[in-house]
Formats: C-alpha cells, sequence, structure tokens
C-alpha cells in the first residue's frame, strides 16, 4: 500500500524579526537581524545582555482575546511559550484556510516541541517559594511550565480531540515534532495535524546559565552582529525565543477542499551522535546519516537538492560538523547548493527553531528567493562552502532539506519539496 502524501498548507510565526508570516518573510528577504539589546530584564553584572526578544505582543494578544481564545485574566496566569503557541498556531489555521468546526476533531492531531517550557513561570513561583513558602506557589505553577501544554492547550483551545503530545529534545523539539506529525498522517492516523515548536527561555536565569557553559555569544559587537554563522569571528550562538506552528494536510484531504499547497513533505530522517552532551560528534558521521537517510526515505538523489537550511548557530563545533556533514553527504556537488543560515537573523529559538527555519525554507521556495546568511564576513577556512552571503538570492528551489542539530546528540533533516500533483 503506497504511504500517504502530506503536504502543508498553512503556517504562522512570531519571532524576533517578524510577528506574522508576511513580516518574518520580508525580513528575512531584507537580511533584518532582531538580535537586540535585552530588554525583559536589568542586565547589569549579566556575561551576557543580548538576545532575539519577541517583544511587545499587545496586538496579538487583542486577537486572541477578540477571538475567545484566551482572555485577559488567562494572558496574567499563562506562561510566554504558551501564549506564543496560541498565537502562531492562531495565524496558520487562518493562513490554511480551515474550518475546525466542519472537520472530525479525532482525524485532527497536534504535536508541539518545546525544549524549555514554562521558564518564566517556574522561575517566578519559584522566587515567591522561597520568600513567601508554600502559600507563594500559583496553582497554575506545574500546568503552566511543562512542556506538553502547548500542545495540550493548543489542542482545548481549538477543540481537536487526535493524537496530541510534546516533543522535548532540546534544539531538535520543533523538527521532531514536525517529523512525528508527519508520520501519522502518512500512517492513516490522522489527516491534519497541528505542529512546530514554541519556546520563551529570555530570563536572567535562562540566559545567564546557556552563557556560564560557555555556549553564547559574548563577542564586542553591536547587537545585530553577534550571530554569525560559518564565520571566523563566530564566539555561540545568541538566544532568541518564538513560536512557528505549521498545518500539515493528507493530499487527498487537502485538494478535496481545494486547499493552497506551500509545499509537500517527503521524509524525515533523525539519528544520534551518541557522543557528548553538548558538543557534536567531530567525524560529523551521524549528522551525514540524518540527511542520507532522510533523502533515502524519500526516493531522492542528492544531486536533486537545491537548497539547505543549516542548523548553523554561530559556534565553532556546530559549524564546522555541519559543513563537513554536508561535504560527507553531496561531495563535489556540496560546493554547489547554496546554504542559508535563518539564525544569523533571528538567533536560536532552541525547541521552535526547527519550525521557524523550515518556514522560512519554504518562503524560499514558494518565492524563488533564498534568504541570506547575514553577517558573513570573514571566512572560517573549515567553513567553506556557498553561505549565501549577505544578499538574497533568486534561484529556484524544487528540493530543500532543513536540518536541526540539538544537545545530547539529536540530529533531524526534514525534506520538502515544491508540490506536484
Amino acid at each position: 500500500m503506497p504511504k500517504r502524501r502530506v503536504v502543508i498548507t498553512g503556517m504562522g510565526i512570531l519571532a524576533p524579526n517578524g510577528k506574522n508570516i508576511q513580516d518574518f518573510w520580508e525580513a528575512l528577504k531584507a537580511g533584518k537581524s532582531g538580535i537586540r539589546n535585552i530588554t525583559y530584564f536589568e542586565t547589569e553584572g549579566l556575561p551576557v545582555k543580548i538576545a532575539g526578544e519577541v517583544g511587545d505582543i499587545s496586538p496579538e494578544l487583542k486577537i486572541l482575546e477578540e477571538k475567545n481564545i484566551l482572555n485577559r485574566k488567562e494572558v496574567r496566569r499563562t506562561d510566554p511559550f504558551l501564549i506564543y503557541a496560541l498565537t502562531a498556531t492562531d495565524e496558520a489555521i487562518g493562513h490554511s484556510g480551515l474550518d475546525l468546526s466542519k472537520e472530525d476533531s479525532y482525524r485532527i492531531g497536534t504535536v508541539i516541541g518545546s525544549g524549555r517550557g514554562g521558564v518564566k513561570i517556574w522561575e517566578n513561583d519559584l522566587l515567591k517559594f522561597v520568600e513567601k513558602g508554600p502559600k507563594g506557589i500559583s496553582p497554575f505553577t506545574i500546568p503552566g511550565m511543562i512542556p506538553d501544554m502547548a500542545a495540550g492547550l493548543v489542542a482545548i483551545k481549538y477543540k481537536v480531540n487526535g493524537p496530541n503530545y510534546n516533543i522535548a529534545s532540546a534544539c531538535s523539539s520543533a523538527g521532531h515534532a514536525i517529523g512525528g506529525a508527519f508520520r501519522i498522517i502518512q500512517n492513516g492516523e490522522a489527516d491534519i495535524m497541528i505542529t512546530g515548536g514554541t519556546e520563551a527561555p529570555i530570563t536572567a536565569h535562562a540566559v545567564t546559565s546557556f552563557a556560564i557553559m560557555k555556549a553564547l555569544s559574548t563577542r564586542d559587537c553591536p547587537p545585530e552582529e553577534a550571530s554569525c554563522p560559518f564565520d571566523q569571528r563566530r564566539d555561540g550562538f545568541v538566544v532568541g525565543e518564538g513560536a512557528g506552528i505549521l498545518i500539515l494536510e493528507e493530499l487527498e484531504h487537502a485538494k478535496k477542499r481545494e486547499a493552497r499547497i506551500y509545499a509537500e513533505i517527503a521524509s524525515f530522517g533523525q539519528t544520534n551522535d551518541s557522543y557528548h552532551i553538548t558538543a557534536p560528534d567531530p567525524t560529523a558521521e551521524p549528522a551525514a546519516k540524518c540527511m542520507e537517510f532522510a533523502l533515502k526515505d524519500a526516493g531522492i538523489n542528492p544531486s536533486e537538492v537545491s537548497l539547505i537550511n543549516a542548523h548553523g548557530t554561530s559556534t565553532e563545533l556546530n559549524d564546522i560538523s555541519e559543513t563537513k556533514a554536508i561535504k560527507t553527504v553531496f561531495g563535489d556537488q556540496a560546493y554547489k547548493i547554496p546554504i542559508q543560515a535563518t539564525k544569523s537573523m533571528i538567533g536560536h529559538l532552541l525547541g521552535a527553531a526547527s519550525a521557524a527555519e523550515l518556514i522560512a525554507t519554504i518562503k524560499s521556495m514558494e518565492a524563488g528567493i533564498i534568504h541570506p546568511t547575514i553577517n558573513y564576513q570573514e571566512p572560517d577556512p573549515e567553513c567553506d562552502l556557498d553561505y549565501v552571503p549577505n544578499q538574497a538570492r533568486e534561484a529556484e528551489v524544487r528540493v530543500a532539506i532543513s536540518n536541526s542539530f540539538g544537545f545530547g546528540g539529536h540530529n533531524v533533516c526534514l525534506v520538502i519539496k515544491k508540490f506536484e500533483s
């Protein structure tokens, strides 16, 4: 029996450089960074003072309130990572043209990745507990902090009863979520999946924790220049936040309702480095195998790939390892494939990164414009591929892959292609 085909019919985004799909894409094309000095808390005395903040979302909250998705009372007790998920989901559903009231709710599922969950609500309540004891703890702490609540709350608010869970695999969380949702439809367990990732990790404790482990950039430069994937000057990633949500749909279901199809998911590959809790395997073999497995499962020859959205964290080890993995898979052709690093403009959205980057890849495919990797000024001899430096480029993209590699050795590769009936 042939596998069911899975297409993408809707997208929603909340990112440091754009709070909807149109603004996000326009910023990416223009090479506009969303990385700024931190405004959420006082940074005096902290080792890192920059991040990719989403910032004020009052207009987005007003829309949620008008649609009776989230009222003001709920907002006050809801962690930002959940609000971000609902905001991006609402755009994605609207973007898809779905009328959920006309669908079988048991054929619609929700899989949303988040590596950290409700960091802000957890930190705030811990401080209250230290100060006031048990009386300082809110009954909303646990449901506000557990990572699975993004998928749970989206399902509750949109009344969908299909498969529902969270995946927490650090920086690969959204990639695993999208891959899992893809398999659910492919295997016939659902017809529609709401999937992606959400993260809101910009708190004093969380940012400092990453800084103490030497993961973040501390380079003396303007904030928007700090994230420079594959550049010789790179010294760590920049923490970002936001959410990316996609609507995946079984092809015949999408065609029946005459939905607009943005791309087809061809396959999903996954491996593990089994090497180190934070550093990638220096041989890059597991990352290469991840890409190879994904392409083989899709029945796509490496020569057909016309775009790679790199994990591209702007860390010394990751960028070298990923470059090596790409060379292993594609050989001499690796030098001819455009590679874009979305993190150069939005920082690292952690558990939401894969979703934001897949959306960027889909938009590149749709528009025939490859967004640039900004801040590429001093080439690293060990990172010598075509990273589309600093300026967007027109190019037809028929097959693309998007990579995500997480702490713990988690490797994910998503393969998409232009839809052809």
